[in-house]
C-alpha cells in the first residue's frame, strides 16, 4: 500500500476531490438526487485541502464584479427551485429586494464569494477540509474480479492518513497559477493568485512604484486597485498586446457558454472546434471588461489634464528578466515595436499571466494513468458525461470537472456551465450504478430450466 493510516471500511459511490464550486455543485446535484429518492441516496463525501472554503480570495477587490449573470449559480440552470441558488442566498440573506432594487444581472465578487460561503456551510457535513488527495489507485489482488473500486489516498494537515474506497471520483482541484518561464515567485514578485495576501502584508508606504504584467482581466483589475489604494506610488502596466482588448459579451457571442453548445463542440468536426477558439477566445481569454478598461482609460486622461502622471502603460512590450529581492524587483522590459530593452526597479510586481488547467495524471500515477486513453495531442480522452476513456476493462469511473477544454469546449473551466455540467455528472454516476446493480441481480437469478 504504502500508506500506514487506516482503511475506511464504507464503499462511497463518488469521492470528489476539491470543493471549490464545481464539486459544490456536484454536492448539491448529489444531494437534491438523495431528496428524490431517500430511501437509495448516493453515498459521496468531498475533501479539501485548505483548512477552510474559499474561491479566490486574494482577487476579491473592492468593486470588483462578476462576469456571468447570478442565475449561473451552483443550481439554477438544472434546477430552477433549488434551495441553494443565489436567489435563496439573497432571501436568506435578508438583501432580496435590495438586489432587484439595484437593477444589476450582476453580483460584485464579494457577494459571490458570501454565496458560496453560505452554500458551502449548507454542505458541511459532506466534506473534509484540510485534507489532500494524493493518490488514487485501482482496488487490486485476491478476489477483485475486474478494478470496478478505488482506493483514494487522503492526508491530513496533521499529517496522518487514511485509505477511502469508492466506485468513481470526481477531479475538481482548480488551476494552477502560471509564472514566465525563469521566473519567480517571492517577498515582492507575485502572482495575481495571492494578491491581496502579499499587498496587506507590506507596507503601503514602501510601495512608491508597482507593475502589474498582463492584458486579462486581473491585470486591469490589480492595475486599477494599486491606482486606487496607492495614490502616491507610479504604476506601470505592462501590456504584451497594444492596450487591453474587450471582452465580447454580447448576445450571440454569449451562446458559446449555453449548455447545448457542449454538444455541438464535442460532436463537431475538428473544424468546428478550431472555429470556437479562433472566433470566440475573445469571450474570456485575456480580455476585459469594458467598464475596466474605461475606468483605467479615464484615469489616465485625467492625468494628462492635471499634467501629473503617475499611472503609465507600456503596451506591446513583455518582461525578459525579472531579479527579486526583499525589497523590490529589477526588471528588463522588451520593447515589441523597435526590441529596445529598458532595467527598470519596481517596489513590487504582480504578475497576472494566467494559469494552467487540471492534469489529472498527478493524482493517477503513471501506472494507473496508463489504463486511460489520450489523443493524438497527448490530451486525455474524455467521454460526453466527463468520464475519462479506460483502455481497459475498468469500471471505476474517473471524471474530470476541469482540463476538457480540448473535448468539451470553452466553458470547461468556467462558471457558466457548472449547474448543468454538474447535473450530468450525478446522472452519469446514478445511471451507471443502476446499470451496475441490475447486472448483479442479472448474475444471481438462476435462469430457468
Amino acid at each position: 500500500m504504502g500508506i500506514t493510516g487506516r482503511r475506511d471500511q464504507e464503499i462511497l459511490d463518488v469521492v470528489g476531490i476539491g470543493f471549490g464550486p464545481s464539486n459544490m455543485s456536484l454536492a448539491i446535484a448529489l444531494k437534491e438526487h438523495g431528496a428524490s429518492a431517500p430511501l437509495h441516496p448516493v453515498r459521496s463525501h468531498f475533501f479539501e485541502r485548505q483548512p477552510t472554503f474559499g474561491w479566490h480570495r486574494n482577487m476579491l477587490l473592492p468593486s470588483a464584479t462578476m462576469q456571468i449573470s447570478f442565475l449561473k449559480d451552483l443550481a439554477t440552470f438544472r434546477n430552477p427551485v433549488s434551495r441553494f441558488s443565489f436567489v435563496s442566498f439573497l432571501h436568506a440573506s435578508n438583501r432580496l429586494v435590495q438586489f432587484v432594487n439595484n437593477q444589476s444581472f450582476i453580483p460584485t465578487r464579494q457577494e459571490f464569494h458570501q454565496y458560496l460561503e453560505w452554500a458551502a456551510a449548507g454542505l458541511s457535513d459532506q466534506v473534509t477540509y484540510g485534507s489532500e488527495v494524493t493518490a488514487i489507485r485501482p482496488v487490486t489482488g485476491p478476489g477483485a474480479r475486474t478494478p470496478d473500486l478505488l482506493e483514494i489516498e487522503v492526508r491530513s494537515g496533521d499529517g496522518s492518513a487514511r485509505v477511502v474506497t469508492a466506485r468513481n471520483v470526481v477531479v475538481s482541484t482548480g488551476l494552477v497559477p502560471r509564472l514566465p518561464e525563469g521566473v519567480t515567485a517571492g517577498e515582492r514578485v507575485w502572482h495575481s493568485s495571492e494578491f491581496l495576501t502579499r499587498f496587506n502584508a507590506q507596507d503601503p508606504a514602501s510601495l512608491k512604484s508597482v507593475a502589474v504584467v498582463g492584458a486579462g482581466q486581473s491585470a486591469a483589475e490589480v492595475t486599477r486597485f494599486f491606482h486606487d489604494s496607492l495614490p502616491h506610488a507610479q504604476v506601470t502596466a505592462v501590456i504584451p498586446s497594444y492596450g487591453y482588448s474587450v471582452a465580447d459579451d454580447t448576445p450571440f457571442a454569449n451562446q458559446v457558454f449555453d449548455p447545448d453548445t457542449v454538444d455541438e463542440y464535442y460532436f463537431g468536426t475538428e473544424g468546428a472546434r478550431d472555429a470556437f477558439w479562433r472566433y470566440h477566445r475573445n469571450t474570456n481569454y485575456s480580455v476585459v471588461d469594458a467598464d475596466v478598461i474605461r475606468a483605467l482609460y479615464q484615469r489616465q486622461y485625467d492625468e494628462q489634464v492635471s499634467g501629473v502622471q503617475r499611472l503609465h502603460f507600456r503596451n506591446l512590450t513583455r518582461v525578459d528578466s525579472v531579479e527579486g529581492s526583499d525589497s523590490g524587483a529589477r526588471v528588463v522590459l522588451r520593447s515589441l515595436l523597435d526590441d529596445r530593452r529598458e532595467e527598470l526597479a519596481f517596489d513590487a510586481l504582480v504578475f497576472a499571466s494566467g494559469y494552467d488547467g487540471l492534469d489529472p495524471a498527478r493524482l493517477l500515477g503513471e501506472e494507473f494513468d496508463r489504463h486511460f486513453q489520450r489523443d493524438a495531442a497527448g490530451r486525455h480522452r474524455v467521454e460526453r458525461d466527463y468520464r475519462l476513456v479506460a483502455t481497459s476493462g475498468l469500471s471505476c469511473g474517473v471524471y474530470l470537472q476541469g482540463g476538457t477544454e480540448h473535448s468539451h469546449g470553452l466553458t470547461s473551466a468556467l462558471l457558466s456551465n457548472i449547474a448543468i455540467r454538474s447535473g450530468e455528472i450525478a446522472d452519469s454516476i446514478v445511471l451507471r450504478r443502476t446499470e451496475r446493480e441490475l447486472g448483479r441481480q442479472a448474475e444471481e437469478t438462476p435462469s430457468a430450466a
